[in-house]
Parts: C-alpha cells; structure tokens; sequence
C-alpha cells in the first residue's frame, strides 16, 4: 500500500500536476522578465486563479532582460494574469526629482499544459514583454535568449552611422531609446525582430526618411521578405541608389501603411 502510493506521488510529480487536479502545476519556478517595449519594465506580478503568485522586474531597460532571479515559485493552471508597470525615461528625465509616472498595464495570458525539465533553480518562466502589450511565457534553463536585441542594433548603428545618427549631440542614452522606439513601431507594423532586418529599418526611419516605408518599392519589399527574417535587411542594403534619392528628396508617392499582424 506505501509502495504504490509513492509510484502515486512520483507520478504526480514528474507529471507536474495534482494529485486532486487535471490542470497543471508548475514548482520551483524562478522568473525572468525580456523588455521588448520602448518603456522600462518596472515590476511584474504573476497570479493564477488559485491565487498563486509570482513576480520579477527591476526597471529593466527596452530590449533586456533580467540577471538575477528569485526562488521558489508555484504557478497553477492554464490561465493567468499579469500586472506590470512601464515608465518613459526620457519623461523621467525632464525633471528627475518628480515621482514617476508609472503606466499600469494588465495582460491575460494562456499557457497549454507544458512539460517542465529541470528541478528548484533550474526551472525559469521567462515572459516576454512585447510592445503591442502582449506577452507571451516560455520554460527555459538560463538567461540567455531574449528575441529582440536592441542594444546590438544601437550598437552596430552607433558605430557605423554615429554622426549621422546623432546629429545634435545627445546622450547615448537618449539615442539608444529614440532607437529602441523605431525598432519597436518595426515589429508593430511588420513583426521584425531579426537584428539585420532592424538596423536598416531603423537607420531608414532615422536618417533617412522617417516614413520611408511608404515609398511603393519598399513596400513590395516588405510584402516579398515577410516571414523571411533577414531578407529585408538585406534587401535594403541594396536598395538601388535612385530609390535613396527619392526618399531622401520626399519626392514620391506615399502608400499609406498599416499594421501587418493585427
């Protein structure tokens, strides 16, 4: 009788269930937030409908992601909620010494049951803050990973584009932010998240014509490279020369755009 009541409780375990439930219990979670929003992620909270929670942040700048974790949470169910707050630090900026305004935002998010490796400490949700609001969770085993790099695409533009770039002189700071927000109205129109299609897409917009995806050529491109990463960073760095004219001049017909993926 003890010996199968322990195959009982081993099952349960390694099933990562209840043993009085169907739905799946996921223990020993740490937490890890990725910044994909133009904002600063300040602190998120996880709840389940059993009134589990668990939480992470940290002001974490556009495109970072957490380096320390904390241990040992319980997530329960299909379902969950999240609270989080973002601020914008370039309004922070105006006058430091003022409470921030914190944006407070809550995003409903359905996880499938989901096999889980890995004991305490080694099992890390990691949520994915993207800028339309939505987020989406992922088990992993580390830190690594996150899905947008906008540090290496400030990098690369800083580096071979510096002047130009940052005509007036600002902070790095401020200019790695202005970069951050193109690059997220990229993946808001068109879902780009590879790093060479993001460096021209926001070297475009920012030297070059802002609305330079209105012109009709680049619009074919986008419509030929979709779900191609890569392909229309690489398309744009051939753009032909009479092309750059015209949309340096602005002297061409505007295709009004729209937002690709709802």
């Amino acid at each position: 009788m003890k010996r199968g009541l322990l195959c009982v409780v081993l099952l349960t375990l390694i099933a990562g269930c209840d043993a009085f439930s169907s739905e799946p219990t996921y223990g020993g979670l740490s937490v890890e937030g990725f910044n994909y929003t133009p904002y600063n992620l300040d602190r998120f909270v996880i709840t389940d409908k059993y009134g589990n929670r668990a939480g992470g942040g940290g002001d974490l700048m556009p495109g970072s992601g957490e380096g320390s974790l904390s241990c040992c949470y319980k997530l329960k169910g299909t379902d969950f909620t999240v609270k989080w707050d973002v601020y914008d630090q370039d309004k922070a900026m105006i006058n430091p010494y003022a409470p921030i305004d914190m944006i407070h935002k809550v995003t409903e998010v359905h996880l499938p049951p989901t096999k889980v490796p890995g004991g305490a400490g080694e099992r890390i949700l990691g949520l994915h803050f993207y800028p339309d609001d939505h987020i989406e969770f992922e088990f992993r085993r580390d830190l690594s990973g996150t899905r947008i790099e906008y540090d290496e695409i400030w990098g690369w533009l800083d580096r071979t584009y510096g002047k130009q770039i940052n005509p007036k002189g600002l902070d790095d700071a401020v200019v790695f932010r202005q970069t951050a927000r193109i690059a997220a109205g990229g993946w808001m129109k068109y879902r780009l998240t590879d790093k060479r299609d993001l460096r021209w897409y926001v070297y475009y917009a920012m030297v070059v014509n802002s609305r330079f995806d209105e012109h009709p050529a680049v619009q074919k491109i986008l419509a030929e490279t979709k779900d191609n990463p890569g392909a229309f960073g690489a398309a744009m760095e051939k753009l032909p020369a009479a092309i750059v004219t015209e949309l340096k001049s602005d002297k061409f017909e505007h295709v009004p755009t729209g937002v690709a993926h709802g």
